[in-house]
């Protein structure tokens, strides 16, 4: 018979060629040893560790950056966040809720398994399982739109189904003080939503924002919809990000009520729960973040967050609305990201999920752009991100506005030989000058005709960067008319392609990006999260079904973080230009760099076709 052991691979093999009792019994006692320790060093109660702020570059220069770029902060006088350099203290006993203990991942399973150890067999189940921390992910379900329609029309007839949510209950955290979880792990969860009489509701439908934040971390927490009134959600934190965090959850919409065709007088918009919760670091580790590959775009939903490696305490906005916080070639922190992080001019964040991207420098992306056609499909949004792409990427600094309806042959004003064609049609209306068609835009002829002009002849666009746009969420009357436009848009771009195939010619790499959340005031509006997020997941799942995309890029994750209030955005717009002027809610704002990490990640697709 095979020995347990044979399919571990020859490491393991040493333990069994000497068949003495003795050795064997030796050797137990051994492992019981070490595990009877692991088991020690899993319900400590809390790990000490430096304060959490000390990790963190505060630059305090002797002038500021508001008046003059080229009194940039010197390089020398920086240093990486050191998110790596923990000094431990001896573990003492503490009277602090520790879910570390009672809501692991692994601990659940193991300890069983620990307390009746009896074969060597036991021990590599246990190792195994140790080692299988992993990244937090989020897919797009199998029949995504099939089943979204179908809970979208569930019928009601019984108290718990037709009552609304106004609270929820969390059971495994509700009460509690001083919750404390260990970084690296994930930490699933369910709540259950309750209505005025605290009764739980059978119907699913609810949409809730959820939100992870710390001092250097930001993130939305993935969730679920069970469909009976509950829903799951997890939380995950880096082990070098361990601190203190808030979880916060907000009932936006009930039952389906955001996917109306004027939903605000619908919003709830009601926070639920703010819960503390600090994250103990451990000996647990997390994979290392890649930098990403063409084959990592091929996922439809990502589940990112947003890290901070430096920070400019005395960085003010400058005359010209920028923020230049850290010094252009401020280089990124391994594995975070690639390239210079000053770039981004965010003070410090970048974004990563399931790959960390690189920032491109001007020279790198135009040896990546040159000779190149690259074609835009979409709302306002990409208006401003070709601007911010010419403006901060390729250097030109000076294009004040990107028209609705876009053609040029882009020269790179350093070496002449370089050329970019950027075309850019606006879908938010046939006519460029209108608004609020969205997809509804290919039902008149004329506008399909100008786009299928731009892929007729011997030389097609070699990429088009498509989405659907904020207009279709205040054109559609319901979810059923926007599956069907959604499918006639599919249905569209496919026939284009295959007449580009039929005539010998290689058809353009489409990349969907999927269309923002829209933030502060515009949360509660036609073009709410709860729907745009409906509306990416099928327009996704048509594009897939008629097999004409080939990248995604998940923008409704990346934005996701920053769109509580207006501070990064102006409720439709995370791109607008840099200006020095007050927004909707009387401050000056942070309106670009959102935007402009898009960029990046857009180069990032581009450049690993």
């Amino acid at each position: 018979m095979m020995h347990p052991f044979s399919e571990k691979g020859a490491k393991y093999a040493w333990i069994f060629k000497n068949q003495n009792p003795m050795v064997q019994w030796g050797f137990r006692v051994l492992v019981l040893g070490v595990l009877v320790g692991l088991l020690v060093i899993w319900g400590i109660d809390s790990v000490s560790v430096t304060p959490f702020e000390n990790d963190f570059v505060g630059l305090k220069p002797n002038k500021t950056l508001s008046d003059s770029p080229a009194e940039a902060i010197s390089h020398q006088n920086l240093s990486f966040t050191n998110l790596s350099s923990y000094a431990t203290e001896p573990p003492s006993p503490s009277p602090q809720k520790n879910l570390a203990q009672t809501h692991l991942s692994l601990s659940p399973e193991l300890a069983p398994q620990v307390a009746g150890i009896e074969n060597e067999s036991n021990v590599a189940e246990i190792l195994e399982k140790v080692e299988a921390l992993d990244w937090i992910s989020a897919k797009l379900e199998a029949n995504y739109t099939t089943n979204l329609m179908a809970n979208w029309l569930a019928p009601g007839g019984e108290p718990c189904k037709d009552s609304k949510s106004v609270n929820i209950t969390i059971q495994e955290l509700d009460g509690l003080e001083n919750i404390v979880l260990n970084t690296g792990e994930i930490h699933d969860f369910v709540f259950q939503a309750v209505d005025e009489q605290g009764m739980p509701l059978c119907k699913g439908g609810d949409y809730f924002e959820t939100d992870l934040s710390g001092e250097s971390w930001k993130a939305r927490p993935p969730m679920k919809d069970l469909g009976n009134g509950t829903y799951s959600f997890s939380l995950q934190v880096h082990q070098d990000f361990a601190g203190d965090y808030n979880f916060t959850v907000i009932l936006l919409f009930r039952h389906f009520e955001g996917l109306k065709l004027s939903p605000e007088r619908f919003a709830f918009d009601k926070v639920l729960r703010v819960i503390p919760i600090k994250f103990n670091r451990t000996s647990a580790q997390l994979p290392i973040i890649q930098e990403c590959t063409k084959d990592d775009f091929v996922k439809d939903v990502w589940s990112g967050r947003w890290t901070r490696h430096a920070k400019n305490d005395s960085c003010v906005i400058s005359g010209d609305g920028r923020y230049r916080c850290l010094e252009p070639n401020f280089p990124c922190q391994h594995p975070w990201c690639d390239g210079s992080l000053g770039l981004l001019e965010s003070n410090g964040w970048v974004y990563s999920t399931h790959c960390s991207f690189k920032m491109f420098n001007s020279e790198e992306a135009w040896n990546c752009l040159s000779g190149r056609w690259i074609f835009w499909w979409g709302d306002s949004n990409h208006c401003d991100t070709v601007r911010n792409i010419l403006n901060f990427v390729l250097g030109f600094g000076n294009v004040p506005v990107v028209p609705r309806i876009y053609d040029s042959n882009v020269t790179n004003p350093k070496n002449p030989s370089q050329v970019i064609r950027f075309t850019s049609i606006f879908n938010g209306h046939w006519n460029s000058s209108s608004n609020y068609q969205g997809l509804n835009s290919l039902s008149n002829a004329g506008y399909r005709e100008l786009l299928k002009g731009y892929f007729s002849g011997n030389v097609v666009p070699d990429t088009i960067i498509m989405n659907s746009g904020l207009h279709d969420g205040v054109y559609w009357p319901n979810l059923r008319r926007f599956v069907g436009g959604a499918d006639f848009t599919a249905k569209f771009w496919k026939e284009v392609f295959d007449g580009v195939r039929g005539r010998g010619v290689v058809p353009p790499v489409v990349i969907y990006r999927t269309t923002i959340t829209t933030g502060g005031y515009a949360r509660r509006l036609a073009f709410n999260p709860s729907k745009i997020e409906a509306f990416n997941g099928v327009v996704l799942d048509k594009l897939r079904q008629y097999g004409v995309v080939d990248k995604v890029i998940d923008d409704f994750d990346l934005t996701y973080p920053w769109h509580y209030d207006n501070r990064c955005n102006d409720g439709v717009h995370y791109g607008r230009a840099p200006a020095k002027m007050r927004w909707r809610d009387g401050q000056i704002g942070h309106q670009y760099f959102v935007d402009l990490m898009l960029c990046h990640v857009l180069f990032n697709a581009l450049c690993s076709i």
